[in-house]
């Protein structure tokens, strides 16, 4: 049975696919969920209106007052703890009955400038969630030319990633790239930019905050996280902004597409028992969500039960992550 209309929760980041991923959580009343990027709270705070408690987890040491705030409305059901999603398991106390994944980078994240997340405002090139590591100028300024148009082209899918890291090349060669739109500048010169189309900087934007943060790594290790946490019957709703991380959850969900043809030649491959059950198809967002949050435009939602089958170690090669140098 589907669950009523969610009720939008207030804040910063208007969480996309509500609806739908409290239905793949759901029943609700009673159960003890996972919210593994918390993020502003969107997901938990419907969780929680729908009777839910909740564990939220973050590596963004911004979201504190948006914890504490949930923290304080609803103390015997919230509980806050920092670190990344790729820890669940280990995070978590005790068994649960779902996890939640909303993937990628937020709008409160995006709408912060300082952060360095967006090409539309003028911020430090930056792209750390935890405030920690290199930055994506540090990427920028000293990858080889090949490492960073491969990089380009792995994670943000960009086509004209050799035009656009020799531009940087040369750019950088004169002086450090520092900035959001001082990049964004460079790379709307080097392929230039049609009416209508999205920005140009969309792209390789995307492919340094995946390179920055290891967003993919951060998902095939959540992904395998909440395997090994969920007992039978748990439920998983995943989340995803783009492409690559799409086909990773496909994959994980359902490993035995992913596979190739098997040679009649040699011997029979004996089927592992699914780790998914009614594993569902790509869900996204209707007219009237986009119209309302066009953050949900890109979105892709997958959910599945686990079955009682042991969790297995997972093959990142399988599941699609590209590799980059050394990247993974």
């Amino acid at each position: 049975m589907s669950s009523p209309q969610a009720e939008v929760p207030d804040g910063p980041h208007v969480p996309v696919l509500l609806t739908e991923v409290l239905d793949a959580l759901g029943p609700l009343s009673g159960a003890r969920i996972v919210d593994g990027t918390f993020g502003a709270g969107g997901y938990s705070r419907a969780l929680l209106l729908a009777g839910a408690s909740v564990i939220g987890i973050d590596r963004d040491p911004r979201v504190q007052p948006h914890a504490e705030r949930l923290a304080a409305e609803f103390p015997d059901r919230f509980r806050f703890v920092p670190g990344t999603f790729s820890a669940l398991d280990t995070l978590a106390d005790g068994p649960v009955d779902g996890v939640a994944l909303d993937i990628g980078v937020s709008s409160m994240q995006l709408d912060e400038p300082e952060r360095g997340f967006s090409f539309m405002r003028e911020g430090p090139l930056d792209m750390r969630m935890a405030a920690e590591g290199e930055t994506a100028a540090d990427l920028v300024n000293t990858l080889d030319e090949t490492d960073l148009a491969n990089l380009l082209y792995a994670y943000g899918e960009e086509r004209k990633s050799r035009r656009i890291a020799h531009h940087i090349a040369l750019a950088r060669a004169e002086r450090p790239i520092s900035t959001t739109t001082e990049l964004a500048r460079l790379i709307e010169k080097a392929i230039g930019r049609k009416p209508g189309d999205a920005h140009p900087a969309t792209r390789s934007f995307q492919a340094l905050r995946i390179a920055v943060n290891g967003e993919l790594d951060q998902l095939v290790d959540g992904l395998a996280a909440a395997e090994r946490l969920l007992g039978e019957g748990g439920r998983l709703a995943v989340v995803s902004f783009h492409s690559l991380e799409d086909r990773i959850v496909k994959r994980f969900f359902e490993p035995e597409r992913a596979e190739p043809v098997q040679s009649r030649h040699l011997p029979m491959r004996v089927a592992e028992t699914p780790r998914w059950s009614r594993v569902t198809k790509a869900i996204r967002a209707g007219g009237a969500e986009v119209a309302a949050n066009p953050r949900s435009r890109s979105a892709t939602l997958r959910a599945a039960l686990r079955t009682s089958a042991a969790a297995r170690p997972l093959d990142p090669e399988m599941l699609g992550l590209p590799r980059v140098g050394g990247r993974r």
